[in-house]
C-alpha cells in the first residue's frame, strides 16, 4: 500500500458501485500514468481499481473506461468489465494473469487481434482513419479526427503532432523535429494506404497484455482508434512484447504486407518512440535519431 493512498475514502465509492465492503488492496505492476491495485472484498472476491489519472492527464479515467466498454460492445477481445468509470477511479473485473507470454499466449494474441482488426470503421470504413473522439495514450491526447487518407492521418495526427509536442514539453530538440516533419513529408513513398480501416487497441505493449497460463485472459489500458492495423503489429515488437509465434499465427490469419518488417515497422516505431520522448525523455530520443538516420535524415 502505497503512502500516496494510505487514504481509502474511495472505498466508499467501491462498496456503492459492487455492493460489497473493500477489506484491503494491492499495488498490481504497471501504472505509470496512475497506479492501479487489486481490491480484495469481504465476499471473497476481488476487483481491479485505478486511481487518479495525475495532473495533465488528457480524458480522466472515464475516457479509459469509456474505450473498454467501447471494445467488450463492438468486438470480441477480452477486456475486463467496467463496474464503475469517473474521472479519478475506475472500477474493473479483476482479470486473471501474472504467467509470461509464451508461444502458446502468442498464438492465442495473434487469434484475437487479428479479428480485432477485421473490424472496419463506421460506415464500413467510409470515414476513413480516426475515431468519434479524441482518445488518449499515456495520459496524453491522441487526436482521432476522420481523415480519408491513411498517410496523412498518420502524419499530421500521430507522426507530426506528437514530434511537435515533445518538442513544446521541452523533451525533443528543434533540430530532430525538423527532420521528423521532414520525413512527414516522404511518408507517401515509405506507407501504404491499407485496404480499409482496422479497429486497434493502440497500446499493445506487455503491461497491457493479461495472460493466465496458455491464453490470453485479457487486454487493458486501450488507446483505440481505426488505423492501418500494422501501427499496431509494429508496436508489439518495440519492448519485445510478440514475436515470431505470434507474427507466424497473425500472418496466417491475415497476410501481412511485404515491406513491413524491413521498412514499414520503423517508421511506426518512430510515432510509439515519440510518444515515449513525449512523456519520458531520455534514451528514447536516441532511439528516434537512429531510425531518422536510417532514413538518411
Amino acid at each position: 500500500m502505497t503512502a500516496e493512498h494510505t487514504d481509502i475514502s474511495w472505498y466508499r465509492a467501491v462498496e456503492g458501485a459492487l455492493g460489497v465492503r473493500p477489506l484491503s488492496h494491492q499495488p498490481l505492476s504497471g501504472g505509470c500514468v496512475a497506479p492501479v491495485y487489486r481490491v480484495d472484498l469481504m465476499n471473497g472476491s476481488s476487483a481491479v481499481a485505478k486511481l487518479g489519472g495525475g495532473a495533465g492527464t488528457f480524458g480522466g479515467l472515464e475516457l479509459e473506461g469509456e474505450m473498454l466498454e467501447f471494445l467488450a460492445r463492438e468486438s470480441a477481445l477480452p477486456v475486463p468489465e467496467v463496474y464503475l468509470k469517473t474521472e479519478n477511479l475506475l472500477l474493473m473485473e479483476f482479470l486473471a494473469g501474472g504467467s509470461p507470454i509464451g508461444d502458446k499466449s502468442q498464438q492465442h494474441a495473434a487469434e484475437l487481434l487479428a479479428a480485432l482488426h477485421n473490424i472496419l470503421g463506421p460506415d464500413y470504413g467510409r470515414l476513413g482513419f480516426g475515431f468519434e473522439y479524441d482518445t488518449v495514450i499515456g495520459g496524453l491526447r491522441q487526436p482521432n479526427p476522420w481523415t480519408k487518407s491513411w498517410v496523412e492521418f498518420f502524419r499530421d495526427q500521430r507522426l507530426i503532432y506528437m514530434a511537435r509536442g515533445a518538442f513544446e514539453a521541452g523533451r525533443l530538440e528543434f533540430s530532430l523535429l525538423q527532420r521528423v516533419e521532414r520525413l512527414g513529408e516522404r511518408l507517401d513513398d515509405l506507407i501504404d494506404e491499407p485496404l480499409h480501416p482496422s479497429l486497434i487497441h493502440g497500446d499493445m505493449w506487455t503491461g497491457n497484455v493479461l495472460v493466465d497460463g496458455p491464453r490470453v485472459s485479457g487486454f487493458v489500458d486501450p488507446a483505440v482508434c481505426y488505423a492501418d492495423a500494422e501501427i499496431e503489429l509494429a508496436f508489439s515488437t518495440l519492448f519485445g512484447t510478440f514475436g515470431v509465434s505470434f507474427f507466424k499465427r497473425y500472418n496466417e490469419i491475415r497476410p501481412i504486407a511485404d515491406g513491413f518488417f524491413d521498412l514499414r515497422l520503423d517508421i511506426y516505431n518512430l510515432w510509439h518512440l515519440l510518444t515515449h520522448v513525449r512523456l519520458f525523455g531520455g534514451s528514447y530520443v536516441g532511439s528516434v535519431d537512429r531510425i531518422l538516420r536510417r532514413h538518411g535524415l
